[in-house]
């Protein structure tokens, strides 16, 4: 399959995903909560109920550009979240609290991803640059030298680890987040499914992008096929 047409179906499904995402996020904002608590609230009960104290919760400006800084300690809510009383905010403001209990308990797949962020950090930098200059050198030499793809494409594939280790992260944290809003009777039975709905298609985001970096990779492992 042709790079670009790759690229370009993960694009497209990535776009109606995040449609489907902020339809929504949209939709269950118009669900008041039965307890009068905006996202803020959410997020400061579900701390206290965990014995947590450290940690701030803040807003911050955007749509969907809620998440948890672990080096600051800080849960940051967009403003339509924190400000907010709606099952859409009550299921995001626990989700990125799910986090934080993380944190906390030392989640091991977390802290395995944690460990390869200054790697990722870097290699991501020379990735690109690697496997273009590896093609060149490959395609020029008549696939008889593929020292430099390879290394291109071993880079390439700690961010394609990197983003399917997160999967799990993102759906431990969401489970504990519903986990929380029912046994304390944040929502109803109803307004449970639906604030695992729109958690459910927040997750579908990661997983499209993760497909989508791991089509990558099978392409780019396709030319050792042409050179055998």
């Amino acid at each position: 399959m042709n790079y670009y047409l790759i690229i370009g179906i993960t694009f497209f499904i990535s776009v109606i995903v995040s449609l489907i995402l902020k339809y929504k996020i949209k939709l269950y904002s118009k669900y008041h909560l039965r307890i009068p608590m905006n996202g803020k609230e959410i997020a400061e009960k579900m701390l206290i109920d965990n014995g947590i104290y450290d940690v701030q919760v803040s807003s911050i400006e955007g749509e969907l550009t809620d998440h948890y800084n672990p080096l600051n300690k800080i849960i940051n809510l967009s403003e339509d979240v924190y400000y907010e009383n709606n099952i859409a905010s009550a299921a995001i403001a626990a989700h990125e609290c799910g986090h934080v209990l993380q944190h906390k308990l030392g989640y091991n797949i977390l802290k395995l991803r944690n460990q390869l962020v200054p790697i990722l950090n870097f290699s991501s930098k020379i990735t690109n640059f690697v496997i273009m200059s590896g093609l060149t050198v490959f395609y020029s030499s008549n696939g008889q030298n593929s020292i430099i793809l390879k290394l291109g494409i071993g880079l390439f594939f700690l961010a394609v680890f990197f983003s399917f280790i997160t999967l799990p992260i993102e759906f431990d944290a969401s489970k504990r987040a519903l986990n929380w809003l029912k046994e304390k009777n944040i929502v109803s039975y109803q307004e449970y499914f639906y604030a695992k709905d729109s958690l459910k298609w927040a997750a579908m985001t990661y997983v499209i992008s993760s497909l989508g970096s791991l089509a990558q990779l099978i392409y780019f492992l396709s030319f050792f096929r042409k050179e055998n």
